[in-house]
């Protein structure tokens, strides 16, 4: 009997640790808030690159699909629904290679280029900036347009915002009238360059500030259409990148940050669909790493702009894969699994969390390409998981941000250790709050008790994105593998909120 009981009281105590170890605490301070969550780090990226322009966006003008022109309309419609707050286009890599004057005018008669960045495909330049800013009319969004530094000059990027915003007369407004459109769109952000430490001109940061200085002062402000210019900044942990252009100058809207996550090397960065949990611990272990990136530059810039006028602009991000077998390798066309929709809810609550500093984000890229939202495959589209998570976190565009502190269970791999489960918070206009929790642990669910000070709350419903492998993904022949589901795991005891995460989800709840 003696021994049944030490028995019984052994497997008890096991018990208690194991139930301890998979639970957490939360405290959400609704209090006085004052900061707000840019619906623009909600953004997306659209560059001239495989199948996301052409074959994406712009099919052909013989196509039996829906379209506007020859943009495809079912594309546009999944991308209103998530509300797209901007898109930043032509590139990328292929942003410093672009001359605008041959994308406009009669499509018959413009020039075909070779895309020498990616693949050396011969485009024929039938979408351009009419037809881009068609598109971002089409899909209510701000277009985000990025400068030919590499190898442009200050002339052409000047002309391109005139033609672009210039209401006057003016040769280029009579050529815009010419081409088609009478009024100015007023474009408002501009990108200075992109990657000019790297594919936009391999510049030290001395000379790149020097240039950027030099180029923005040609780009004009017109009535209506004040510029928000961003400069090109880091790669990643180029910290000194940041320090020597925040020193030189700050006369910028903007400053960007790119940063990947590979789940092995950038030589083989790792299959999409095909990998162990060992794999998978480090590929959500590299993601955590935008929470360091954005910390560090964040306080060098503090040194130059302790006011935080100038945004960080994290105009690329996301998974980057090997290409799908089989697939042009230039064309980084990549599947997209329930472990990258972790990834984009896991960087949107740093985002969030940072929404100080953090003015704009951009995923790479919209369609067909890295952590697209869409795959097209001839007249069939499909919602990817990660187009799944902007459904679910549009509630937090524009609301005000709740500081959220959490105390949460490790997820332990080899010995290595992560914190299972992220979150943030935000207060709607209407008075609602929402909170965005991740768990990341592939095994355990988590429970987490909330404190909500200065919160008066009666219900709370919710989604929740999850699948049974981390590995599954949405195909052509199977769409709805992973899809947002009611939520029920949530409620309320005394005016804490205990909510039990399932493993490897985003639950996304509303309080009322």
């Amino acid at each position: 009997m003696k021994r049944i009981l030490l028995t019984c009281f052994i497997a008890a105590i096991c018990m208690s640790s194991l139930l301890a170890q998979n639970t957490g605490r939360a405290v959400v301070n609704g209090f006085n808030p004052t900061l707000t969550i840019s619906r623009h780090i909600y953004g997306h990226f659209s560059e001239h690159l495989g199948r996301c322009i052409y074959d994406g966006f712009w099919v052909s003008d013989t196509s039996t699909l829906q379209r506007k022109d020859r943009i495809r309309l079912d594309v546009v419609d999944a991308l209103k629904r998530i509300n797209i707050p901007n898109l930043r286009w032509p590139g990328g890599c292929f942003a410093d290679e672009y001359h605008w004057r041959d994308g406009i005018g009669p499509r018959n008669q413009r020039p075909t280029m070779i895309n020498t960045n990616w693949g050396n495909v011969t485009e024929d330049n039938s979408f351009g900036t009419h037809e881009f800013l068609e598109l971002c009319s089409l899909l209510g969004c701000e277009p985000y347009i990025s400068g030919n530094v590499g190898s442009g000059t200050v002339d052409e990027m000047s002309k391109w915002i005139e033609y672009l915003n210039f209401d006057g007369v003016s040769p280029l407004t009579a050529l815009r009238k010419q081409n088609g459109r009478t009024t100015p769109w007023n474009v408002s952000f501009w990108g200075v360059g992109n990657e000019s430490w790297g594919c936009g001109g391999q510049m030290t940061p001395e000379y790149y500030v020097n240039e950027y200085k030099r180029y923005s002062t040609f780009a004009k402000n017109y009535p209506n259409a004040r510029l928000k210019k961003i400069a090109c900044g880091p790669n990643s942990e180029d910290y000194n990148w940041t320090d020597v252009v925040m020193k030189n100058t700050t006369n910028m809207w903007g400053l960007s940050l790119h940063y990947y996550t590979v789940p092995k090397t950038w030589r083989d960065k790792g299959s999409a669909t095909q990998f162990d949990e060992k794999e998978y611990f480090a590929t959500m272990a590299g993601t955590l790493k935008m929470e360091e990136l954005i910390t560090k530059h964040s306080t060098i810039m503090d040194k130059y702009d302790p006011a935080k006028r100038v945004a960080l602009v994290v105009d690329e991000w996301g998974i980057w894969t090997n290409v799908e077998p089989g697939t042009n390798q230039a064309f980084l066309y990549q599947q997209n699994s329930l472990r990258d929709a972790l990834i984009a809810g896991t960087n949107l609550n740093i985002f969030n969390n940072h929404c100080e500093r953090v003015k704009m984000a951009n995923l790479a890229q919209t369609i067909n390409v890295l952590q697209s939202l869409i795959l097209t495959q001839g007249n069939q589209m499909l919602l990817t998981p990660t187009y799944w998570i902007f459904d679910m976190y549009k509630v937090h565009h524009d609301a005000q941000w709740l500081p959220v502190q959490i105390t949460t269970p490790d997820y332990t791999v080899d010995g290595r250790k992560i914190p299972a489960v992220n979150v943030s918070a935000s207060k709607d206009s209407t008075g609602a709050v929402h909170i965005s929790f991740v768990n990341m642990d592939a095994n355990n669910a988590v429970t987490i008790r909330t404190a909500l000070n200065d919160i008066s709350w009666k219900t709370v419903n919710g989604q929740a994105l999850t699948s049974a492998k981390f590995t599954d993904v949405n195909s052509f022949e199977k769409p709805d593998v992973v899809k947002p589901a009611v939520f029920k795991g949530a409620k309320k005891e005394g005016n804490d909120l205990v909510v039990t995460l399932p493993k490897l989800s985003v639950v996304v709840l509303e309080l009322k």
